[in-house]
């Protein structure tokens, strides 16, 4: 089965992600992904699967009215992997990162490809927002929350993204009621970017469930 990623450049008009779905779909292709970019000249980016053949695929999308140009790429997961997520602090996220892209960047010399992301933010409202909105990106597999004080909003916000996603995730010793609502808890900054590596690695020999509740 084919797993390819397929970008499409295109004339914006009213109905045309409807036409580009209906003949992804008509040529046997199941789509897993989607990113677009609007604008007057538009890029839709698909990720798809199943058992089709990709010129026949392109040929039928250049019949689209508007479209100018198909190309068929690796998927961005096969690019970038699994994805490390880190806010909350300036500071403190530059230690975690420093810590997770070291780790990294020996677990993808191994054949793994891991990439981290991160955002430094400020205010109870706006770090509850952004960890709810983890489970919603895609190919993210572990959040680490660096700061000095995070609780309220933040907590709730942490624990509906590991219920409802199931994503891990691991939290700075700091004041604040975060550290009782993460899976566990890490002094160190350069060791929890580490850890957040190993946790998501197949590399690697760490389990999340069982140090989870712990502190280090």
């Amino acid at each position: 089965m084919a797993h390819v990623g397929l970008s499409v450049f295109a004339s914006d008009r009213t109905g045309l992600f409807r036409d580009l779905t209906t003949c992804i779909a008509d040529t046997g292709a199941n789509i897993d992904m989607v990113h677009h970019d609007p604008g007057t000249r538009t890029e839709i980016h698909f990720e798809i699967s199943g058992d089709f053949e990709e010129n026949e695929l392109k040929t039928q999308l250049l019949t689209v009215p508007n479209v100018d140009r198909v190309e068929i790429t690796d998927t961005v997961k096969s690019i970038f992997g699994k994805r490390v997520i880190v806010m909350g602090g300036g500071a403190q996220v530059a230690q975690v990162v420093m810590g997770a892209v070291s780790e990294a960047d020996r677990h993808n010399l191994r054949g793994e490809r891991i990439s981290v992301d991160t955002i430094p933010l400020v205010g109870e409202k706006m770090l509850a927002e952004a960890v709810r909105a983890v489970g919603r990106l895609p190919r993210a597999k572990i959040l680490v929350l660096a700061g000095s004080i995070m609780g309220g909003e933040i907590t709730v916000a942490v624990r509906e993204l590991r219920a409802q996603y199931g994503i891990p995730v691991i939290s700075l010793a700091m004041a604040g009621s975060v550290p009782s609502a993460a899976d566990f808890v890490v002094t160190d900054p350069v060791q929890a970017g580490t850890m957040a590596v190993m946790a998501i690695a197949d590399t690697a020999q760490f389990n999340v469930d069982r140090v989870r509740g712990q502190r280090f």
